[in-house]
This record gives structure tokens, sequence and C-alpha cells, in this order.
């Protein structure tokens, strides 16, 4: 492409550290919680999953957008980020079934993004000092300005924003005629999951974040999931309380990432905003049950207290987090209740976990037989 000049930009951290960079060419300023993934490949799933709404990406591989992009490669209905940092962003692009570039895409949804950044070292930083809140602009002569805009921007633990990315209305998925029907509570829920259900014979119904449990057994479902989603676990009160009169009743239920914390929230084990948390498609997880190892694709800023999970005496931790013995799953001795706090539908990354679905469903026969 010829060249052109590029406006600058800049990354400024919540304690004042500031990274220049230039603007892809959509001007703007962007806030958020700035964290960073490590995979190599899936920046439109990055992009879309509902999990990462109110973030700020930065992305640790040095090319971004050179394959463009795909209409059917979308984890939900746009782009869930707040902005995007990158090294290198391909303006052209390679690829037999591309719909499209990432600039124009960009365009479409407004959203700001900045290249350029030595992101290597801003990777670096956010390691040795945490995630926290920053904000992105073109606006670079003005920096007194943005820093009072940053500082008005909420901090990630205590937020709410799972009803930010929920559905409004409840919708179906799958097919009507399934032997298997799931009541699903969307907290921000990625789309493989729902077709990982589907493709194994469930019909599946999506209820909004704050639905009841009146609400969702009017389905008459053979088992309940709990979604994915952005944001703090322990406000979502009405979701937990949900959880908790399904574990009473001992109904088959699954959780993924802020599902299974919501399930170990209404088994009274509290949870915590990491330091950095867990972003990325490379992640090792240990399965205790089976002691194999699994790469999982992982997407999460929060976790479930270890000790509270070992000290209590109906959970079982089933799987750990490899690099820093974190709580990765969890099951009820008594009950009929399983979760991880990673992804098994992984579109993009690995299949180790696909299991877990499977795993779901023979639950659900089993209690139907």
């Amino acid at each position: 492409m010829k060249y052109q000049t590029r406006k600058k930009a800049l990354v400024l951290l919540a304690d004042g550290t500031i990274f220049y960079g230039k603007s892809i060419g959509i001007e703007g300023t962007a806030t958020g919680e700035i964290c960073f993934n490590t995979g190599m490949t899936g920046y439109q799933e990055i992009f879309t999953d509902p999990s990462y709404f109110g973030q700020l990406m930065v992305t640790t591989n040095a090319h971004i957008g050179n394959y463009g992009v795909n209409d059917e490669e979308v984890e939900s209905d746009g782009i869930k980020i707040s902005g995007l940092i990158c090294r290198n962003f391909s303006f052209t692009h390679s690829r037999v079934d591309s719909d499209g570039n990432l600039l124009d895409w960009f365009k479409k949804h407004n959203l700001v993004a900045i290249s350029d950044v030595d992101t290597r070292a801003l990777v670096s930083y956010i390691r040795d000092n945490g995630a926290m809140n920053a904000i992105i602009s073109t606006e670079v002569d003005n920096i007194e300005e943005l820093k009072k805009q940053l500082a008005e921007t909420p901090n990630m633990e205590g937020l709410e924003l799972a009803s930010k990315v929920s559905t409004k209305e409840p919708y179906f998925v799958g097919d009507e005629n399934a032997s298997i029907k799931i009541s699903a509570l969307d907290i921000g829920i990625k789309k493989n999951i729902l077709r990982n259900l589907a493709k194994r014979g469930a019909y599946i119904k999506v209820y909004r974040y704050n639905a009841s449990f009146e609400q969702m057994s009017d389905f008459n479902p053979d088992g309940y999931f709990i979604s994915n989603g952005p944001g703090d676990p322990e406000p979502l009160e009405e979701a937990q309380n949900t959880a908790k009169q399904i574990i009473e009743k001992d109904l088959p239920l699954f959780g993924i990432c802020l599902g299974h914390q919501v399930i170990a929230l209404a088994n009274g084990i509290s949870t915590y905003k990491m330091h950095n948390g867990h972003r990325g498609i490379n992640h090792p997880v240990k399965n205790l049950l089976t002691g194999k190892g699994e790469i999982t694709s992982q997407n999460h800023g929060f976790a479930i207290n270890r000790e509270e999970t070992e000290a209590h005496p109906d959970v079982e931790i089933t799987h750990v987090h490899l690099n820093d013995n974190t709580v990765a799953g969890i099951r009820m001795k008594s009950k009929n209740v399983f979760s991880v706090q990673y992804h098994p539908e992984a579109s993009p990354g690995p299949h180790d976990a696909e299991y877990l679905f499977d795993q779901f469903i023979e639950n659900i026969k089993k209690v139907k037989a």
C-alpha cells in the first residue's frame, strides 16, 4: 500500500505511565481496564467475546489484521472490547474466505485502535504492576484532560457488566425436536458454547442475566447452564440466587468462567480480582480426576478462593491452573453440578476440553434415565 502519514496516539495508564504509538485511522478516545491476550490467532473471536466488555485489549502477537475478517467468526452480535492496542496493524490481508479487512470492520463499529506501540514493554509493565484502568487516544496534546477522564472510569472490581451484554429477550438455539432441553443463563454467553450444546442434541432457551429460577424452569429443561461474561461476579446476586435454587433441587448444572464463579459464590466460596488474570489460548491445566494435562483457552480477571474451596465439605477441586495453582474447575460431591474457569468451546484454540460438554450431556441423560 502507499505510504501515508498517521496521526500520533498514546496509551495513558492509571498510574500516569504513557506509551506512544500511532492511530490506525479512527480518531477518538476510549477507556477501560487494560489487559493482554497471548493468542497467536483468533483476534476476531477475541474482539467479539462479551467477556472482554469494558476492556482495552493489548495483543501480544506482533501482527493483527493480516487475515482480515470473516462474518461467521464472531462470538456475539458485535465488537465488545473498548479499544485495541497492537504492535503492527495490517491494512492489507490475505485469506481465501475473508469477508473484508479489519480496518473497515473497526470503522463500522467505530472502534478506536492504535498501533506501533511497544507492546512487549507494555505487557511487561502490566505483568509487573497488574491490570489497571487506562485510556487510549489520538488527542496526544491534551494529556491533562485525558487524566481527568481516566480518573472518572470505574474500576473493574465491584463492577456489574453482565446486564450490558446479556440478551434483551429470551431466544432459542438448536432443534426444537431434540431430546434434551437446556435453560441457559446469559451473563455474556459466546455463540460457540451454544453451538457445542446444540450439536450434541440439545435444544437451548437462552435467558436474560437476571432471570429467576422460576422463569428458567418454565421451559421444563433437563439441565441448566450459566455462561461466561464480563465484570465482577459478586454483584450478580440474582444469578447467584438462581444457581442456589438449581443446586438445592439437585438439577444438572454446568458453568463456564463467570458462571463458574457464580456457582462458587452460591456455595459460599468468595472470589477475588487477580493481579493480571488469564487471557490466551495456551494455558496449561491439570485435570485432577484423570491426571491428564489440558491446553486451554482462558479469559478471566477474577478467580475463586482456593483455601475456601478446599475447606468446603461438599465442593471438590477438579482442575488446577499449572502456572499459578489457581482453581480451574470444581464439582459438588452430593449434587449434579460442575464448572470450569476456562473455555472448552475454544474457537479458535485447543479442543482438549470439549469433553466437558459431553460430560454435561451425559449427566443430563443419567438423570432423565
